[in-house]
């Protein structure tokens, strides 16, 4: 584009000055090759340019270098000074200067001259002004992929979040009681082949149980109110629960069987299926030998849940805790505008307490 506004004003020059007059050709040359600076220097080639539009009519390179200007710049009392000396350039005529304003021609000639100073100036503050737009629009679309990602990595993190509650709370379980009884076996039997195997199978259960520690620590998450995981137990299922539980325990519960699958939101219904089977996976681990009671009542527009264990009488299997068990529990009941507590009893044994308003609809 340099090489093709070099050449236009060169033709300019050509069809515009006399040859014989060196000095004017001279300048006219400097302003069509001062064009080649106008990118890295625009100020310093208009001014080099203007000799050339006093000495001559050779304008078309300071016009191409306000433009210049004018597309770089956001002087705007800079890009008025500018046209103004072209103008006042255009209309002066050396070595024997005249500008009679008072004359109509010279009026008319001033305003056409004007005019075609201010061209440039404003073609280039509309190109500065098309450019600024663009990036604004790339900025404003950076901005909405960027927004687009955080809410993306949201979803992703409540989710996240979910399925390692999730994890938690269903494999822990069923592989802590694998662990359980694989070392309630290996302790009891006198074969050796089904010590090992005993062994064996309580080695990978531990191992497991250390892996999903890791995994739910990976997958854990800060998150909101997440969307439940299906399908997903009802108290209709606690009995099973309980009476699977590996230890010895009682459900007892003032709620009629029939009403248990329809009369609570499925949400309360998934809290207490969930802190139970919790009580009982802890009661399993760190309290061997222990008994349970499971007991479910309401009053009024609230449902308790308590589970309580007696002093173990053996001691613990040293298997592997994420520590996110009573966490999750009360993340759980929070959400569903309860609570959670838990504590020792007089008796030695453990406590843990769950209330949930028994009408939310969430």
């Amino acid at each position: 584009m340099d090489a093709v506004l070099v050449g236009i004003a060169l033709i300019d020059v050509f069809f515009n000055v006399d040859t014989a007059e060196s000095l004017r050709l001279a300048f006219a040359l400097v302003g069509a090759f001062a064009l080649l600076l106008r990118r890295r220097m625009p100020l310093l080639t208009f001014v080099l340019t203007l000799p050339s539009v006093v000495l001559s009519d050779a304008i078309f390179a300071a016009l191409a270098a306000l433009y210049t200007l004018a597309s770089l710049s956001r002087r705007r009392v800079l890009l008025g000074v500018c046209a103004l000396a072209f103008t006042i350039s255009d209309m002066t005529s050396l070595p024997s200067p005249s500008l009679d304003l008072s004359s109509t021609a010279t009026l008319i000639t001033l305003g056409y001259t004007a005019a075609t100073a201010a061209a440039p100036v404003f073609l280039g503050q509309l190109v500065q002004t098309r450019r600024d737009l663009s990036l604004r629009l790339a900025e404003i679309s950076e901005a909405r992929d960027h927004e687009r990602l955080l809410t993306t990595q949201t979803v992703l993190a409540k989710e996240r979040a979910q399925l390692a509650r999730e994890m938690h709370d269903v494999v822990s379980h069923q592989v802590s009681l694998i662990a359980v009884r694989a070392g309630a076996l290996q302790v009891g039997t006198r074969d050796a082949e089904t010590r090992e195997a005993a062994a064996t199978i309580r080695r990978l259960s531990v191992q497991t149980l250390d892996e999903l520690r890791h995994m739910v620590s990976v997958l854990r998450a800060s998150g909101g109110r997440p969307a439940e995981l299906t399908p997903q137990p009802s108290l209709a299922e606690l009995q099973r629960l309980v009476d699977g539980s590996g230890i010895e325990a009682e459900l007892h519960t003032d709620l009629p069987p029939e009403t248990l699958p329809d009369g609570l939101p499925p949400t309360v219904q998934r809290a207490i299926y969930r802190t139970v089977q919790e009580a009982l996976t802890n009661v399993r681990k760190h309290a061997p030998g222990a008994t349970a009671t499971v007991r479910i009542h309401r009053e009024a527009d609230t449902v308790h849940v308590t589970i309580t264990n007696t002093t173990p009488t053996r001691p613990a299997l040293p298997l592997p805790s994420a520590h996110y068990g009573l966490v999750s529990l009360r993340q759980r009941a929070e959400l569903l505008g309860g609570t959670v507590t838990s504590g020792p009893t007089a008796d030695g044994g453990y406590e843990l307490r769950l209330e949930l308003p028994a009408d939310n609809a969430a």
